[in-house]
């Protein structure tokens, strides 16, 4: 076969497989990218690059009236056409009804006092995503309202948002439990988190958010399968379903450590997040923890 033939067949395999890598099972293709794919190139003409051909795959243009899709293992990848504001609220609200019944992990569901579903505008532009519900999100049903929470407010308050204009989800919605212990979290297990994700996912789908943040190791490793360590990666941009994703420390990691550094390379996280949202940042704002 022409080597460009090759060339554009790898460069699609090599997309598609990073889309299921992130959980995506459906990409959506106009019939006109599939027409243009589907054309055979002249002789004289020069060949598509990789780049123009994950591109057609990534962002058609064309209206999507007639989307077909390409099965891949995971969860469906957001629509790109606009949702209607109403049809998006009674989805979410549809999909919050589901996940405060759910009993597809017995020993969770037997042991929570509180499904935490999630907090925040549906239109967010910004999503944190934690971990897991501790003793305090369990009992009041709200992600991040513990200290770590109280801290992880003041963060979002330094940017200049408030709480009620981002979003705030965990990759579990219920409390790991903790047999035998009167206090105390555990780490979600590889299957609580497989099994609780596609709320996850389908939150995602509907908020639409520009930018994700992973708080900590675990939700870094929730989302993205990575385990290279929260140092590693944190305050490096990943993407995530199409969507930029910025890991950084827990907010937890910052009451144990408590060091003006560390606070630092958390402020740095956040202003490379409010940069990518087009945020305006103040001199005072660059100039958090840093030493006089």
């Amino acid at each position: 076969m022409p080597a460009a033939y090759n060339e554009l067949l790898d460069a699609t395999i090599q997309h598609l497989e990073d889309l299921k890598s992130r959980g995506v099972r459906n990409v959506a293709v106009t019939p006109e990218t599939l027409r243009a794919l589907a054309q055979p190139s002249p002789k004289n003409s020069a060949p598509v690059s990789r780049i123009e051909t994950v591109s057609m795959l990534k962002s058609p243009t064309a209206p999507v009236a007639n989307k077909l899709s390409l099965a891949l293992p995971g969860v469906n990848a957001p629509a790109s056409a606009p949702l209607d504001p109403k049809e998006k609220a009674v989805a979410f609200a549809a999909l919050r009804e589901r996940a405060l019944v759910c009993v597809k992990c017995p020993h969770l569901a037997s042991s929570r006092k509180n499904v935490v579903f999630g907090v925040g505008s549906i239109d967010a532009q910004l999503m944190f995503v934690g971990e897991a519900p501790g003793a305090d999100e369990d009992k009041q049903g709200e992600p991040f309202v513990g200290r770590a929470g109280q801290l992880l407010t003041k963060i979002i308050q330094a940017t200049g948002l408030s709480r009620a204009d981002v979003y705030i989800a965990n990759i579990l919605k219920c409390r790991p439990d903790t047999p035998g212990q009167s206090a105390g979290n555990r780490k979600p297990t590889p299957d609580e988190m497989a099994t609780c994700i596609p709320y996850l996912h389908e939150q995602i789908d509907l908020i639409r958010p520009k930018v994700l943040v992973a708080l900590g190791a675990t939700a870094v490793e929730g989302l993205l399968g990575k385990t290279l360590g929260i140092t590693k990666l944190r305050g490096n941009w990943q993407t995530y379903r199409g969507t930029p994703l910025m890991p950084t420390y827990h907010p937890a990691y910052l009451l144990r450590n408590q060091a003006m550094s560390e606070k630092r390379r958390v402020w740095e996280d956040m202003l490379s997040v409010m940069e990518k949202l087009g945020m305006p940042v103040s001199e005072k704002q660059r100039n958090y923890f840093l030493k006089a």
